[in-house]
């Protein structure tokens, strides 16, 4: 049996996990949590966990392209 022609394009779905994994402010920076937040905190010093309370810019120009093409839903275009 042969195949359907597709009618106009291909639509573009977000990989939900990066979605939730990342965060892209308003100047366009990727920004993500750090690891080691789970469990086995309270044994560590106050001032140490504060460090993991924020969110950090993501390094790296391969990392951040592909987030992008992960998940192009949190980009505002």
């Amino acid at each position: 049996m042969p195949r359907k022609k597709r009618e106009g394009k291909y639509k573009m779905k977000t990989h939900k996990a990066t979605a939730k994994r990342f965060k892209v402010t308003a100047t366009g920076k990727v920004m993500r949590m750090k690891g080691n937040r789970s469990h086995l905190r309270r044994n560590r010093p106050k001032r140490s966990k504060r460090i993991y309370d924020r969110m950090v810019p993501q390094e790296g120009k391969g990392y951040i392209k592909r987030i992008r093409r992960l998940a192009p839903g949190l980009w505002r275009e």
